[in-house]
């Protein structure tokens, strides 16, 4: 099942990568791309009604990591062309207002499966038998997430997918309202920016990434970085080549991170000098 699911998975980025060097107006590649996501789905569908699994291990891992790794790239498609044939007409004000109900939107979303989103950003493993075993479906208690088809289908495989999609629609919609500058985020009066050298961004997030600190270690540099970019109002385009550049370093390779560390420890130098100054000019008699 893994190497006919990586074959199909480099078969589908390779036609959504052809789609987009095609000369064609951009509702009309995204309907392609659904269309190709809808396809590989019904060939992994049909693949899988023949294959018998080996272990309860191998069917979690499909229905809670190979599955949804199809099933979101159809989701987050079928977001982006409902976003452009709804995007109103008019000024960036009008086209921020409606970026930021569509941020809200996705808000709303994870509030609500907030419980299940923790679960599973955070690696977690123990109701994985529950949740992605089709002999658990229970259509009553799980209307939301069940799709119809008891052969293809958990009780949350489906969420998970709509998970990734929607932490990756959450990334392009920030990036639009960057395009536009403009911030789309309410109550965000003063953001913050970064004003340091890229490059230094660069190897300070791939230490965050490599230290497993965020999400549990359950996140890829990609996501980290256009996370990051969107807050801090920075391009980082060209990541993967700053990386390669750090990592090339004839001496020392931690140049960001060793200055970091050097900065702080003279502000805590500083601030014991300053405690120890004041004590002393303390009379204890």
């Amino acid at each position: 099942m893994k190497t006919f699911s990586n074959r199909l998975a480099f078969a589908l980025e390779t036609e959504l990568y052809d789609l987009t060097q095609k000369n064609l107006a951009e509702s009309e590649k995204l309907k392609l791309a659904i269309a190709l996501c809808k396809k590989s789905l019904g060939i992994l569908r049909r693949y899988l009604f023949s294959y018998f699994f080996g272990s309860l291990e191998e069917e979690i891992a499909f229905f809670k990591q190979i599955k949804p790794l199809f099933y979101s790239k159809y989701i987050y498609y079928i977001n982006i062309y409902n976003y452009h044939i709804k995007l109103p007409t008019g000024s960036d004000e009008i086209v921020k207002s409606y970026i930021s109900s569509q941020l809200e939107e996705l808000k709303q979303f994870f509030d609500r499966n907030q419980s299940f989103y923790q679960y599973y950003r955070s690696g977690s493993d123990h109701l994985d038998s529950f949740y992605f075993t089709r002999s658990n479906i229970d259509v009553y208690t799980e209307l939301e997430d069940f799709q119809g088809d008891e052969l293809f289908s958990t009780s949350h495989d489906y969420k998970i997918s709509k998970i990734i999609a929607n932490e990756r629609f959450q990334e392009f919609l920030m990036l639009k309202c960057k395009g536009i500058n403009g911030d789309c985020i309410k109550g965000s009066e003063s953001p913050i920016i970064w004003t340091g050298n890229q490059t230094d961004l660069v190897e300070l997030l791939y230490a965050l990434v490599e230290s497993g600190c965020l999400n549990n270690g359950n996140i890829q540099i990609k996501s980290a970085i256009l996370f990051f970019q969107s807050i801090l109002n920075v391009d980082l385009k060209y990541y993967y080549h700053k990386y390669t550049d750090i990592s090339n370093r004839k001496k020392e390779r931690t140049v960001f991170l060793d200055r970091l560390k050097v900065g702080l420890m003279k502000k805590m130098d500083s601030k014991h000098e300053l405690n120890v100054s004041e004590l002393k000019r303390i009379n204890f008699s």
